[in-house]
């Protein structure tokens, strides 16, 4: 059986005036499951899918002649009786930064606000929904726990994969890398330059874009060049440790304790992580596991022996976990 995938062009009143002057008005893709109703009188466990970093919305339903699109997945897990009938939602919140970490900022927008404020309320309003799930991969993973561990009035549920923490092993081995790009350009200069190249898939640039983008995330400073401050002395590679705790303000490690109370109100954590991902996030996705013990926070934790690409496999887990627990 299949579902039905409808395209909403919705102007946002919070994105309007975005520092990065990206668009305001963006594609929210959902997914129907078959036989939608809006008289079902459940209504439907409806999950926000936040892509991962050089991600949007639409590239979630991307097709995979060697894997399996999220379409095709959630059509084959209903089918063969592994999940109930769930709404999805895929919203758009790519920046000229290359991707998004999903809070609020300075430097890129209140993306926190949009998806909370503005796309929840949208979906309530035009669809039969119940609860809500939030859920992501990397940037998307980080996103889903920041928004599901501030946010426990809006998701009910949150299901991490490999999600960025423990900023010491997965973002300072790429500062030196960063350090090379920058040495000749301005952080400035360097952007405008990348979006002028014919390739911008070359690895040495999405380090150096990565990088910039964290800042932009974790060190806005709308009084600096490009509104970010880097956690390095461009000249001398020097780390800057009065921004670096800026930085560590928003890692999931170091922040969870002080989101203990909302985590226990929230029905569902799924987390997990590949044992060989080459960001090293499986230690960042071990640390929170460790903290949510200390705590007696219930959660579901796995680790699986994968790397930190095409694991889209592991929503084959964590869509029917949702189902099961927020139905």
């Amino acid at each position: 059986m299949k579902g039905k995938i409808v395209v909403h062009s919705h102007e946002s009143t919070i994105l309007r005036g975005n520092p990065l002057d990206d668009p305001y008005t963006r594609d929210v893709i959902v997914y129907l499951p078959p036989e939608y109703s809006n008289s079902y009188s459940k209504g439907y466990v409806t999950v926000f899918l936040l892509a991962g970093f050089g991600g949007s919305g639409r590239s979630l339903l991307n097709f995979d002649p060697l894997g399996e699109d999220i379409e095709s997945k959630i059509n084959r897990l209903f089918t063969e009786g592994k999940c109930g009938p769930m709404i999805l939602v895929m919203a758009d919140c790519f920046t000229k930064f290359g991707g998004n970490q999903y809070i609020n900022s300075s430097a890129t927008g209140l993306y926190e606000d949009y998806i909370t404020k503005e796309i929840v309320p949208f979906i309530d309003e035009n669809y039969n929904t119940s609860s809500h799930s939030v859920m992501g991969k990397s940037s998307g993973g980080y996103g889903a726990l920041l928004l599901g561990m501030r946010n426990p009035e809006v998701f009910q549920g949150l299901v991490d994969h490999s999600g960025d923490a423990a900023f010491e092993y997965c973002y300072l081995p790429d500062f030196p890398k960063a350090l090379e790009a920058f040495k000749t350009n301005s952080p400035r200069k360097w952007l405008e330059e990348f979006w002028s190249k014919p390739n911008r898939h070359r690895k040495a640039d999405q380090v150096a874009l990565n990088v910039l983008a964290m800042a932009a995330h974790y060190s806005p400073n709308p009084d600096s060049e490009l509104g970010v401050d880097l956690p390095f002395n461009t000249d001398t590679g020097e780390l800057l440790e009065d921004v670096w705790k800026r930085w560590l303000a928003w890692d999931p490690t170091k922040i969870i304790g002080k989101y203990s109370e909302n985590l226990r109100k929230l029905k569902l954590i799924f987390i997990d992580c590949g044992t060989k991902d080459e960001f090293n996030l499986q230690w960042g996705a071990r640390i929170i596991h460790s903290r949510l013990d200390d705590m007696s926070i219930r959660h579901h934790y796995e680790e699986f022996d994968d790397g930190h690409s095409n694991i889209n496999y592991r929503y084959d887990v964590s869509l029917p976990k949702i189902y099961s627990e927020l139905v």
